[in-house]
């Protein structure tokens, strides 16, 4: 039997943050029954669990959406409990006023399922006396800061692995396409071909979005992170990189789907497409250069040259009346591609 893909992840949460969650439970758990004996220090737990989040600004934030749903909840708790007194049903009231009050402060979803489920509890619990509920969000409070401080002294995560893998691929799969195109524009191409070309440069823009999220994700995990200043220079790095990159990625697509629309068999016969060919060569080249000077290739390729390949603007004769909107729109899309490439945009 499988198990739903609605209740399992995509990959296993690296087991350091299992250590970590449990290590702050545990430790609220111990300081806030210290700090309040005789009753069981289930806010602190809670708090503590839920703060410990995969960087140090989630947990801040967590951490504030636990607090402020606690106080409330616990404030709407013990309002309800001095005005109606200890019925069961108050339990069911208290939930419902919760979740009111949450949606007329227009409060986030998990800020408001705190406030409901903290009132609850302060209910089911124990008390509503004005003691009880002081004791109860000092606990939470307790729990909180236990979090925030597990969660940033050991070991706090730097998702810069991530990103530079990410930035990597796409790099790799710009050149490659690049390299696809000029192969493809000399010769004579099948439908099979043609469609197959269309297929692997579409690959570029996921791949684009995917290194834009995981470049993204590295700069959160490293906000408010005592190891910033070690990595913050290799995103930034990779941040200008991918900007570099974006356009040119927007450029091999529309010259990949220009070349398909108005592909005949005649076009290789065109004198401009071969040195057309040899400049999206060389754009690839200079791509792989960049990437690989960013230090963000997987596989750094040793045949690279090191000196830039494109090194003046290519000058064409006019294409012949039948393929001039092809040729004309292939070389305003590489003109981009190189003014990106050597700096001239």
């Amino acid at each position: 039997m499988r198990i739903p893909a609605t209740i399992r992840a995509s990959k296993r949460a690296p087991l350091l943050q299992v250590v970590k969650s449990a290590a702050a439970t545990i430790a609220a758990w111990l300081i806030a029954g210290w700090a309040f004996p005789g009753q069981l220090p289930v806010f602190a737990a809670i708090a503590a669990l839920l703060v410990v989040q995969p960087s140090v600004n989630q947990s801040l934030s967590k951490a504030l959406e636990r607090s402020v749903g606690v106080i409330a909840g616990v404030v709407i708790a013990v309002a309800l409990g001095l005005l109606l007194g200890s019925p069961s049903w108050i339990v069911l009231l208290a939930i419902v006023v919760s979740m009111l009050v949450a949606w007329v402060l227009r409060a986030t979803p998990g800020t408001g399922n705190q406030v409901a489920i903290s009132a609850m509890l302060v209910l089911a619990l124990g008390s509503s006396s004005p003691e009880y509920a002081v004791a109860r969000i000092a606990e939470t409070l307790i729990g909180v800061v236990i979090g925030i401080v597990v969660n940033a002294l050991i070991v706090p995560p730097v998702l810069v692995a991530p990103a530079r893998r990410d930035l990597g691929l796409l790099g790799a799969e710009l050149a490659a396409s690049l390299d696809r195109l000029a192969a493809a524009l000399p010769s004579p191409q099948t439908s099979a071909t043609l469609q197959e070309l269309m297929l692997e440069v579409r690959l570029l823009r996921p791949m684009k979005d995917a290194a834009e999220a995981s470049i993204a994700a590295g700069e959160e995990s490293l906000t408010l992170n005592p190891r910033r200043s070690t990595h913050r220079a290799d995103l930034q790095e990779m941040r200008s990189l991918l900007e570099k990159l974006s356009p040119i990625v927007t450029q091999v697509i529309g010259m990949t789907r220009a070349y398909f629309d108005h592909y005949d068999d005649t076009i290789g016969e065109e004198a401009a497409v071969a040195a057309i060919a040899e400049q999206l060569r060389r754009a690839g080249h200079d791509v792989r250069l960049a990437v690989q000077i960013a230090e963000v290739s997987p596989e750094p390729d040793t045949l690279t040259s090191v000196i830039p390949a494109l090194t003046a603007p290519l000058v064409i004769t006019p294409p012949t009346s039948a393929h001039w909107i092809l040729i004309g729109s292939l070389m305003e899309d590489l003109r981009r591609i190189r003014g990106v490439l050597v700096g001239e945009d």
